[in-house]
């Protein structure tokens, strides 16, 4: 049997919690797991019980991340991170480990290390530049060491995948070997999530439903979508919205629209358990990812995809790699960024236009076939399969990682 581990140290992620990022590792560690593997997943942090599906899954918890102010919590995060190479040990002592798939973290560095001295292909999967966000968004008080802990790892790894182009050119700034570094965008379950069975909805309907999935932060645009729904409730009191998701900005939301009268068209279900999430699309006719306008827009919004696979009509700004996912709109409309008329507009043009939405409902499901999460992981694992002009520990390791490709 492969043994795969999978290291995620970031503290910010409950490998089992309802964030973007929680449903990428399961829905990766899910694939391997439901191939045969045997996976390992190492973590400081669960936030709750794996599902029925990953309960086969061997859970390692590091220590956790504490203290008083920033630069305590960056010396506990590191300390964290180096307990990785003590479960990595024990492992290769109990047999064969034929991957490391570790998710980059600001502090991560000791997976990619440890599995370049024993001859262990790795995996590291870079979602965003985060010596750049953090410095940005939360404050870093080591930045020169989180550059160097960048570069150590993205110049380690085998293969490293990252979510969108822009994401890759960062990366290839922090290593030597470029060629080791591959876009593969993020992915969606097209077995859970599927388009509504139900017809779409009649441009007349008593209730017209606008739906938004997310962490609420500023970067989202949530507040220009509020906007947007005022200027719709009073051309047509039938809109209503949905917002899917939890963050800092809830209550100033909650807030915006008292403070817009449209409090009474805005449902907010919180925190939302991933099980739940396709009847939650089912509820909605249009779906929005309303960004501002950005300066380094990098994303590869898992929210877009899950529109997409259940078939709903998406409206977007035009920012980013998001034309070139919607087709350049023709599995869209895409609108200018912080633009709340543009939007407003977009959504009164997709109500009345029910045969177009009908069309992107059949068009967007099938167009997001070749994202499943089974297919994003069997490129993924490819890149690895393919290198032959790595050092290797022998002809088991090698045969080892053509298993791991085959699995899927």
């Amino acid at each position: 049997m492969t043994r795969i581990a999978y290291v995620s140290t970031d503290p910010g992620i409950g490998v089992f919690g309802r964030k973007g990022a929680s449903v990428h590792i399961r829905a990766v560690v899910r694939v391997l797991a439901a191939a045969g593997a045997q996976v390992h997943l190492i973590t400081p942090r669960t936030d709750g019980e794996p599902p029925e599906d990953l309960r086969g899954v061997t859970v390692h918890l590091l220590p956790g991340v504490a203290g008083a102010d920033r630069a305590a919590r960056e010396r506990s995060a590191r300390d964290s991170d180096a307990a990785v190479a003590v479960v990595l040990d024990d492992l290769r002592a109990a047999g064969q480990l034929d991957l490391v798939y570790e998710r980059y973290a600001l502090w991560g560095r000791t997976a990619t290390a440890w599995a370049a001295e024993h001859g262990i292909r790795t995996v590291l999967e870079v979602n965003a530049p985060l010596v750049q966000e953090a410095s940005r968004h939360r404050g870093l008080v080591e930045v020169a060491r989180a550059e160097r802990v960048a570069t150590d790892a993205i110049g380690r790894a085998d293969a490293v995948v990252c979510v969108t182009d822009a994401v890759a050119d960062w990366a290839r700034a922090h290593t030597h070997t470029p060629e080791r570094v591959h876009t593969v965008a993020n992915g969606v379950d097209t077995r859970a999530i599927t388009p509504a069975e139900a017809p779409v909805t009649p441009a007349d309907a008593a209730t017209f439903t606008v739906g938004f999935v997310g962490t609420l932060k500023p970067w989202h645009g949530v507040d220009v979508l509020l906007d947007a729904l005022a200027l719709l409730v009073r051309r047509d009191p039938t809109f209503r919205l949905l917002l899917a998701g939890h963050g800092p900005q809830a209550r100033a939301l909650a807030d915006r629209a008292v403070y817009l009268g449209i409090d009474h068209a805005v449902e907010a279900t919180g925190s939302v358990d991933p099980a739940d999430m396709p009847a939650l699309l089912h509820r909605m006719d249009v779906a929005t990812a309303p960004y501002p306008a950005l300066a380094d827009f990098y994303f590869s919004p898992l929210k877009i995809y899950e529109y997409l696979a259940a078939g709903l009509p998406v409206v977007a700004s035009r920012i980013g790699g998001l034309p070139a996912l919607l087709g350049d709109g023709d599995l869209g409309t895409l609108v200018p960024p912080g633009d709340a008329e543009a939007l407003a507009e977009a959504i009164v043009d997709l109500r009345a236009d029910t045969a177009r939405r009908a069309d992107l409902r059949r068009r967007s499901a099938a167009s997001v076939a070749v994202n499943d999460w089974t297919r994003v992981v069997e490129r993924i694992l490819g890149l690895v399969a393919a290198r032959t002009d790595l050092p290797t520990s022998g002809p088991t390791d090698r045969r080892a990682v053509v298993e791991s490709h085959e699995l899927v």
